[in-house]
């Protein structure tokens, strides 16, 4: 049932967000990188973070990113291309395309949405969860049987039904984009949050569980998808002696 404003009391007691936590070794690992000269977008902390955060989602490949918005930002392009295909020059690859969002989130979970031309369609949130509801989500297919997409946050890690609403979404022929930011470590009957998603994204911001300061994953099971995910998120260049570029790269950087 809606509560009007005059009817919300804030908590008594706050539940705050992941603070960083240092625990030894940190400062160790930033200091190997800087010894190596790693001052780039790759190396072998790189290389490792991208092999375990793979490992413990259970998912094949994870491509480090600057943030998890980056990562989000490339799920809603691949999504965008393998829906409708590749876009005329200087035109999303959602152009004109209604995407069911969640409506209680932080708007890096929409804003990609955005980037590439579609329209946010917000569906309710349920109680229980402070999550998608899988009612409203069936019930918005019913009104747009034409969408062909949905962008599901996973608030404050909470997976909420994330096993139904992703159901619901391959009955009614849609992908779905996992917005994990929060909940890596997080798990639905045994499985691991940013394993549910067609595309998924994890976020290692400084509120995070584990935290970098900044960074984020795209994970996936499809080597095209990662390899074509590192090419977006750097400069897109073609693999020739000169400087040759068939498209155009994604405005946000990788992981430094």
């Amino acid at each position: 049932m809606f509560k009007r404003k005059d009817d919300l009391k804030p908590f008594e007691q706050k539940v705050w967000l992941a603070s960083p936590t240092m625990h030894g070794d940190e400062l160790k690992w930033m200091t190997d990188a800087f010894n190596k000269n790693w001052m780039t977008t790759a190396g072998e902390n790189v290389n490792e973070l991208e092999k375990i955060a793979a490992s413990k989602t259970g998912m094949k490949y994870a491509v480090a990113l600057c943030n998890c918005t980056s990562a989000l930002h490339l799920c809603v392009k691949f999504a965008g291309e393998k829906l409708y295909g590749k876009p005329q020059i200087s035109h999303g690859a959602l152009e004109g395309k209604k995407v069911f969002c969640s409506d209680m989130t932080f708007d890096a979970t929409l804003n990609p949405v955005v980037y590439e031309g579609g329209i946010p369609v917000f569906i309710d949130t349920e109680e229980e969860t402070w999550n998608m509801d899988p009612v409203a989500l069936e019930k918005a297919f019913e009104l747009y049987p034409e969408v062909k997409l949905v962008v599901c946050a996973e608030l404050y890690g909470f997976p909420g039904d994330i096993e139904r609403i992703r159901d619901i979404c391959h009955k009614h022929g849609a992908l779905l984009i996992e917005d994990a930011a929060e909940a890596m470590g997080a798990t639905l009957n045994g499985k691991q949050c940013g394993s549910f998603g067609d595309f998924s994204a994890v976020s290692y911001n400084g509120n995070k569980i584990i935290t970098g300061s900044s960074g984020g994953c795209l994970l996936t099971n499809d080597i095209e998808i990662a390899n074509k995910a590192r090419k977006w998120s750097t400069q897109a260049r073609e693999a020739a002696p000169w400087y040759q570029h068939e498209e155009v790269r994604c405005p946000l950087m990788p992981i430094m």
